[in-house]
């Protein structure tokens, strides 16, 4: 069968060089996107190649409506639903190739436009060095500010920890003197009423110590809190 571009065989082949063709173009295009100097390459070559591509692509697409005109009229029907099915297989692949062209085109289209934004960022950074120059100074500024204050609320905690450790000290030698004073008033016999006296006493030294390991918690706890 004939169309007006040739026969069917003539057009069929015509498409599959043009396939051939467009697959390379494409593959080209993925080489040179993911190449070393593909920054280049991109702002020129590409854009030809990648328009080349997609004419031929149409140009597929065209032959393949011709051809679906063409087998229709094949009279054998084993030849006709042969020719259907290499058809579809040429459209098929168009297809393919055309999304995939698609897919390459918005990929250069998002990398040129951040490189546009890189640049006029890297175009306002030169314009503002003074001011980012600042900030970064501030900054140094502000941590070493951190670094001194989280030094002296270590220094804090250390003095605490110590005067605590003190007071437990204390406490340990007065329970000890304690009962040391009763084995002695035992052994030289005093009354039990002086010994309700003492320990009465004790336990008025008692509060006046818990209430001092209180004050000076207090004052630790708010003493880091001021700082900090």
């Amino acid at each position: 069968m004939e169309g007006g571009g040739g026969t069917l065989s003539e057009i069929h082949q015509s498409a599959k060089k043009l396939l051939l063709r467009s697959r390379d173009g494409l593959e080209r295009l993925e080489r040179l996107e993911y190449s070393a100097t593909a920054a280049a390459a991109v702002a020129g070559a590409d854009s030809e190649l990648s328009f080349s591509v997609k004419k031929d692509i149409t140009q597929i697409q065209s032959l393949c409506v011709e051809m679906d005109r063409l087998w229709r009229s094949v009279a054998a029907k084993p030849q006709r639903d042969l020719w259907k099915r290499k058809v579809e297989q040429i459209s098929e692949e168009a297809e393919s190739l055309r999304a995939s062209l698609d897919k390459y085109n918005l990929r250069n289209q998002k990398r040129m436009r951040e490189a546009n934004e890189r640049a006029e960022l890297l175009g306002r950074a030169n314009g503002d060095s003074a001011h980012v120059l600042r900030i970064f100074d501030e900054e140094a500024q502000a941590m070493q500010s951190v670094r001194t204050s989280s030094r002296e609320l270590e220094n804090a905690n250390a003095i605490g920890e110590a005067i605590l450790s003190s007071i437990h000290g204390q406490r340990e030698r007065l329970k000890s003197a304690h009962r040391k004073a009763l084995d002695i008033l035992n052994t030289v016999g005093i009354s039990n009423s002086v010994l309700r006296l003492i320990e009465r006493r004790n336990r008025v030294d008692q509060w006046i110590k818990y209430a001092g390991m209180l004050l000076t918690v207090v004052f630790l706890f708010a003493f880091i809190l001021w700082r900090h």
